[in-house]
């Protein structure tokens, strides 16, 4: 969660923030019921193995597991037994072109992006985690990230650096950009409603998962709620000034994770296909309870650094003056 200060300092002015207003506030927002003894408690590990295929998931605790799979809102229907070998893959416009609908199409390029996201996926995987192996897939090429939607005139800093990368390969770019826009678009067939603005949603955290070397990306929506003095008594500074964000139950679902497919230990193949989908953190459930730090459960936080090694950020930011001009910036 970028903020309007250095991003090391993020977390903690946070956390300022929420201690001091809820010593102050009659609402009890970190009063969490205890889990039962007898369940485990649900690690980041076993999200991520969920989502994996039903050898990975049986490695979770059926307790956790029930729990966990019912926080999940898929955006693209989740299919663990679709698997395919190098020499499966056509060219993406073939394999569209034996689809039925857009949809069809859609879902098809969540779970076999594109060649040169699947080049990606793979370098992450050989590399072991190794962020490196993405570095060296950017264009050294270096641009100053723009004004974003009068940011600056607030002292705003929306990104990691003021200045960005994109990919080498234009292809890459471009489902970047696919991800953040069918994020929109599904988003209210699981009750989230999110739009494509500098206090909504903007970017994501482009990660290597630390056990399987798995490329995923965690996207924040919600990302700089309205103060209000009743519902949300909590400054985030500079960048929430004249937020269009009202703080209500979408903040639940403000955590959404793609991960590329998995592929696989022995061949060129891959054993899970790619996924999209919310994750449910309202109170009560495991997600609540066990992924996000008790600081910053009032807005429903996880870190991307929990899921793996974090490599880059992904901002997809509005830089036009009088008509909209989305722009992917790498940070």
């Amino acid at each position: 969660m970028p903020m309007g200060c250095p991003f090391l300092s993020l977390r903690f002015s946070l956390f300022l923030s929420l201690s001091f207003a809820t010593s102050s506030s009659p609402f009890s927002f970190f009063k969490l019921q205890s889990p039962s003894s007898s369940i485990p408690k649900a690690t980041p590990s076993d999200l991520l193995s969920l989502l994996a295929t039903p050898s990975h998931s049986s490695s979770v605790n059926p307790s956790v597991a029930d729990e966990l799979k019912s926080c999940f809102k898929f955006l693209v229907p989740f299919n663990p037994s679709n698997t395919r070998s190098s020499s499966d893959f056509k060219s993406p416009s073939s394999r569209r072109s034996l689809l039925k609908s857009p949809r069809d199409e859609q879902n098809e390029l969540i779970w076999w992006p594109p060649e040169p996201v699947l080049e990606l996926a793979r370098l992450a995987f050989d590399s072991g985690g190794g962020p490196d192996s993405i570095h060296r897939a950017l264009d050294p090429t270096v641009m100053p990230v723009p004004d974003v939607e009068g940011s600056k005139e607030d002292k705003c800093e929306l990104t990691r650096t003021p200045y960005g990368r994109r990919f080498i390969s234009q292809e890459l770019n471009s489902y970047l950009e696919y991800l953040f826009k069918l994020i929109v678009e599904r988003g209210p067939d699981v009750g989230l409603k999110v739009s494509l603005n500098r206090y909504d949603l903007f970017h994501g955290h482009l990660f290597i998962a630390t056990e399987t070397g798995r490329l995923g990306i965690l996207f924040h929506a919600k990302e700089y709620p309205l103060y209000d003095k009743q519902v949300f008594p909590y400054y985030l500074g500079y960048c929430q000034k004249d937020s269009n964000v009202t703080y209500d139950d979408s903040i639940n679902l403000r955590n959404i994770l793609w991960l590329a497919p998995l592929p696989s230990n022995s061949t060129q193949g891959w054993i899970a296909p790619g996924v999209l989908l919310v994750l449910d953190a309202h109170p009560g459930g495991i997600v609540y309870r066990d992924l996000i730090p008790e600081y910053v459960n009032v807005v429903r936080t996880i870190y991307e650094d929990d899921l793996g090694n974090v490599v880059v950020d992904v901002n997809y930011l509005n830089v036009g003056d009088s008509q909209p001009d989305y722009q992917i910036f790498i940070c």
